[in-house]
């Protein structure tokens, strides 16, 4: 059989964290204070590929997504799970994971959602939420996941069929 090349994908993450008060609250500072560090980190990382930003702005903090405006929302794309993984438990990034309760409601349902896409797609809010209500109503599918139960992406499984001398594509 001949063998196709195989597409290439990055992973789509989308995240949100309900404020315990507006930007600009004094209790709020510590949080604010290190979005442009963090970020930065992010934007140094050999594995990350673009974020979702404010028009003009370095972050996302003034889009609102949803009918709640405290409602932040987050929407990255990364190479791999494994890539964003680090980023998020073994950079600055994890200092403010573990203050999160500080500054954000304790979630009663998923509050993140991962999935793949073809290199070069640039996901839309819509798409990040539309993914992040499947994986709450269905869980963890291919279709959207959690870094607790991960799928492979398309391209890794079709490799994995090529590689035992069979070409699905």
């Amino acid at each position: 059989m001949q063998s196709t090349k195989q597409e290439e994908y990055h992973l789509a993450q989308v995240n949100t964290a309900t404020l315990r008060g507006s930007l600009d609250d004094p209790e709020m500072a510590d949080f604010v204070a290190q979005i442009r560090d963090v970020n930065a980190v992010a934007d140094a990382d050999p594995g990350f590929i673009w974020r979702l930003r404010s028009e003009g702005a370095e972050d996302a903090t003034s889009i609102r997504a949803f009918e709640d405006e405290r409602i932040l929302i987050t929407l990255t794309v990364w190479k791999s799970v494994e890539a964003l993984s680090s980023y998020v438990y073994r950079s600055a990034h994890a200092s403010v994971m573990r203050d999160r309760r500080r500054w954000f409601e304790k979630a009663d349902q998923p509050i993140l959602a991962l999935w793949w896409i073809p290199v070069g797609h640039t996901p839309t809010i819509a798409e990040a939420k539309e993914r992040l209500e499947h994986l709450r109503s269905h869980g963890s599918t291919p279709y959207a996941f959690s870094f607790s139960k991960p799928f492979s992406s398309p391209e890794d499984i079709s490799s994995r069929f090529v590689t035992a001398g069979v070409d699905y594509n």
